[in-house]
């Protein structure tokens, strides 16, 4: 069935080139979800689009689709924001490739679109600390797994239901979650403390960050099936986050 869409807000996640003077653009938008989309011509001296499909900045975006990939109409900027740059910029190539490897095409999730705008805010904003930049991650990496419907359970032991105590260690499942185990290392062990500050979404611990970063990454690549991130690659080579 065709349909057409006006003024969709939305953000380019990745574009190449297809043919001599065409892009292929991997969208977010926020009625629709993740869209495949064809820019011909974007690519010519003279195109109203070049210089508009760039990642990270806001867009109103115009399409029409009877396929899997849309025709891209028309593109204009949504909005003013800061430029990412540095680490932050690293931050949303990594938080740009979790969606497009977990998000399903036009699968909706307006919440989660909201989420990444702010994300995405706050990185541009954000200063350079460890803590911060961990922070914004980890936070949009727990609201997407929620929105796939594999939200991390932070709060209460997946045996018996009580109530995570900081002093103690567990054991994270990841079909089940936190387990209590006398063990106090390991890959899949974590402090109750971390799983609380994880929580509160309070990373000013550097051991809390450690454990943070290796419990979603697990948790992550459950979802990926042995696809790697390369930009997660990156991101570990110049900082813990």
């Amino acid at each position: 069935m065709k349909h057409r869409a006006e003024q969709e807000p939305g953000f380019v996640l990745h574009a190449y080139p297809y043919k001599e003077t065409s892009l292929i653009v991997e969208a977010f938008t926020r009625r629709f979800g993740r869209v495949g989309l064809l820019a011909r011509g974007a690519r010519r001296p003279r195109s109203m689009m070049r210089g508009v499909l760039l990642a990270f900045h806001p867009l109103q975006l115009s399409w029409s689709s009877s396929a899997e990939l849309g025709t891209l109409i028309a593109a204009e900027w949504g909005g003013g924001q800061k430029t990412l740059a540095g680490i932050g910029l690293m931050c949303g190539f990594y938080i740009n490739e979790l969606l497009l490897r977990l998000l399903p095409r036009d699968d909706p999730h307006e919440s989660l679109f909201d989420a990444y705008g702010a994300a995405l805010g706050r990185l541009s904003e954000s200063e350079p600390r460890a803590a911060v930049h961990s922070s914004i991650l980890r936070s949009f990496e727990r609201r997407m797994l929620a929105e796939l419907g594999y939200a991390p359970v932070l709060d209460r032991d997946a045996a018996n239901g009580a109530a995570i105590e900081p002093a103690r260690h567990y054991r994270y499942e990841a079909e089940r979650g936190p387990v209590e185990t006398n063990r106090s290392n390991g890959d899949s062990v974590i402090r109750g403390r971390t799983l609380l500050d994880m929580a509160a979404d309070n990373y000013d611990d550097s051991r809390t960050r450690e454990e943070a970063r290796r419990l979603m990454r697990a948790l992550i690549a459950e979802r990926l099936g042995g696809q790697a991130l390369h930009t997660r690659a990156i991101l570990s080579e110049l900082q813990d986050l």
